[in-house]
């Protein structure tokens, strides 16, 4: 999975031959699994057409102030369109636009646009050799990249002119790969190995039963996700899930039992910097498993149940640098339980959910938790999504981290 899925990005077109190229850029931005605007000067209409860009961005096409329908005037609100976009990339950007940008002009709705922008924005300058190299050209270079634009490199080749040199628009292969690797620069866990935990454990009784619990992982993979996507190297072992995950950064290592687990994360703990335990583990297994499928004799049955391994406390036990946190779900006197397991277990934090929240536990797209931090803070949320939910984990961790 792309880091740029779910972002909004908003693909600015001036009027330059390479124009024909931002066809292949939407259709990888929305590969990439982006949601895509296009805001054009008059002039690139005459390179590429707004209805191309339409049906590939499956969104209206914006290249001036006010559209007329239906004999009604209907206003292009550039501002909005600045503030939705989480990333502005002017592809091609020519000579003539960049000037305009470098100096504040601002004659049409691309330029009205790129003053309101708050995100970061991108350029990708295109055109003949001599314009490329001309003083002019390089002194809006160096000013719009004061300002905190990107520049992405024109590439070298054939130009429409004839002549071969610096001047060709970058290849929207390398655009996207360009933008995709600086924002992974910027990430703040960029590299981190992390290991996560997700999903039950199922605990063998015969060769077709087992006794295992409600969890249906989904919690733990949008962890894994929000981590990845500020950068992290995940490592997340999961029990038995219909959960699925293509991010790129997330390598899944699937186990089955609760001793399983406990030795795919001792695996993976000391080379981790975080680790983040929201598996619902079994806390009892069958003491004895039978070879065959257990028949039914009597009107009632017993099983002989053992303790497992307690994978958290084991690694609070082994830590040394590593932040390592917990999840606790509980059904009464739940702050108590949770602060209790904080400290037993060498935690420092732990993720309460109580089954007493509506909305909150297995089997639900979303969750009510309260974060407790070794410090002995204690921090109540809302009612959220669980892909909320992670998010605000990963800040409380990394909030934690640079206190």
């Amino acid at each position: 999975m792309s880091i740029l899925k779910d972002k909004n990005i908003l693909l600015g077109i001036t009027a330059g031959i390479a124009a024909y190229k931002s066809a292949s850029l939407v259709r990888l931005f929305i590969k990439s699994g982006a949601n895509v605007k296009v805001v054009m000067t008059p002039a690139s209409k005459d390179f590429i057409t707004p209805l191309t860009l339409s049906t590939l961005s499956k969104n209206p096409v914006y290249s001036s102030f006010v559209d007329e329908e239906d004999d009604n005037e209907v206003w292009n609100n550039h501002v909005d369109l600045g503030l939705w976009a989480d990333i502005f990339i002017i592809a091609p950007a020519t000579a003539n636009t960049m000037a305009k940008m470098a100096n504040g002009v601002c004659d049409n709705i691309l330029l009205a646009t790129y003053l309101s922008a708050k995100c970061p924005v991108y350029f990708a300058p295109a055109m003949d050799l001599d314009m490329y190299k001309h003083a002019s050209t390089k002194a809006s270079f160096d000013k719009l990249t004061s300002y905190g634009n990107k520049l992405i490199p024109a590439g070298t080749g054939e130009l429409a002119s004839g002549l071969v040199g610096e001047g060709r628009l970058a290849e929207p292969e390398d655009i996207v790969s360009f933008i995709e690797k600086d924002i992974l620069n910027q990430l703040p866990l960029k590299d981190k190995p992390i290991l996560i935990t997700a999903g039950p454990t199922y605990e063998a009784l015969d060769p077709v039963r087992f006794i295992g619990n409600h969890s249906s992982g989904k919690m733990g993979f949008e962890i894994a996700n929000a981590a990845a996507n500020l950068g992290a190297q995940v490592i997340l072992v999961t029990g038995p899930t219909h959960q699925k995950t293509t991010h790129s950064h997330i390598d899944v290592k699937p186990v089955t039992s609760a001793e399983d687990m406990y030795i795919e994360v001792h695996k993976h703990f000391k080379s981790s910097d975080i680790a983040i335990l929201s598996a619902a583990v079994a806390d009892y297994r069958p003491k004895t498993v039978a070879n065959q499928k257990i028949k039914k004799k009597d009107s009632t049955f017993s099983i002989e149940l053992e303790k497992t391994k307690d994978i958290l406390k084991s690694l609070g036990e082994i830590k040394s640098n590593q932040f390592l946190v917990g999840f606790a779900l509980e059904t009464n006197n739940e702050l108590k339980h949770a602060k209790g397991k904080l400290k037993s277990k060498n935690l420092d934090l732990i993720v309460l959910n109580s089954l007493q929240d509506k909305g909150a536990g297995f089997g639900v797209s979303t969750n009510k938790v309260t974060f407790i931090t070794s410090a002995g803070d204690v921090i109540e949320n809302e009612l959220k999504s669980k892909a909320e939910v992670a998010k605000d984990l990963m800040q409380q961790i990394l909030k934690q981290l640079d206190a």
